[in-house]
């Protein structure tokens, strides 16, 4: 008598290290392809101008940091650059942070249907955000690329090291928004307290402004955020202006890879009840 085995499937609650695994994430990536590309899609639907914003959001910004500190303030971008292409190298990278952590912020909520019906590591709902932000960055790098030979600057060696602060913003933003995304299935309080704070972070980091552009006494407030070190690394890659300091761009790189694990950390804590209070 022939017998046949049967595939058995027993889903069980993750343990908080289990959210770090990647050969598990790795085993979802068709529906982490999926929703990502389905960010992509939804995001300027119905929407004049479509992905022009992409371009048009960083544009904007620096003229009005151009207006407000190059015109008023009568701050001087270093190197003798103009303070446009300053703020807006400045702003590349700060929309790299902005966008995945607004983003992966509010994923979970909106996506209350899937994560509370069907099983897959949850984690795949706020990494999914990064698909937007990636071609939210290649498009105004682009960009940025147009206008370097129009106001005369040239691209330097420096640059080739930009994937790295790429990486290291993306990781800072999934830390903390894998962290809010959690915190905002029970409290939808997170919403609205989380783009007040990226607002006030951003003046707290050196976007339209260098470092040692701040009052020498005012300077440990801003060297304290952790972006700071890849910030100013990042306009180095992409403008030459002077390099960040390697002590604090250590500092830097070990809060961003602890804020990282211990976001993850917090989020496995937490999976088990989304199905219950989402």
């Amino acid at each position: 008598m022939e017998t046949k085995d049967e595939l058995i499937t027993v889903i069980r609650p993750i343990t908080r290290w289990e959210v770090l695994n990647v050969k598990q994430i790795l085993a979802f990536r068709d529906l982490l392809l999926a929703l990502g590309i389905r960010d992509i899609k939804l995001r300027y639907r119905q929407t004049l101008l479509g992905i022009a914003w992409v371009v048009l959001q960083p544009l904007i910004t620096s003229v009005i940091f151009g207006f407000v500190f190059g015109e008023i303030a009568k701050l001087k971008a270093p190197n003798g650059l103009p303070y446009f292409l300053f703020s807006y190298a400045g702003m590349l990278g700060w929309n790299v942070f902005a966008g995945t952590i607004t983003k992966s912020a509010g994923s979970l909520v909106q996506n209350s249907a899937l994560v509370s019906k069907v099983y897959f590591p949850k984690t795949i709902v706020p990494l999914s955000s990064m698909f937007s932000t990636f071609v939210d960055f290649g498009v105004a790098l682009a960009m940025f690329f147009i206008l370097l030979p129009i106001f005369g600057v040239g691209i330097t060696l420096p640059i080739l090291l930009t994937p790295i602060w790429v990486l290291l913003l993306l990781m800072a933003a999934l830390g903390l928004g894998l962290y809010c995304s959690a915190l905002m299935v029970t409290y939808r309080d997170v919403q609205y307290i989380l783009p007040v704070a990226v607002t006030f972070l951003l003046y707290a980091s050196p976007v339209p402004y260098a470092l040692d552009m701040v009052p020498e006494k005012l300077q440990w407030i801003i060297a304290a955020n952790p972006l700071t070190g890849v910030l100013e690394g990042m306009r180095w890659s992409l403008l030459g202006t002077s390099a960040p300091n390697p002590l604090a761009l250590t500092y830097s790189v070990v809060m961003i890879l602890c804020t990282f694990v211990l976001g993850a950390l917090l989020f496995g804590r937490a999976e088990r009840r989304f199905a219950d209070v989402i």
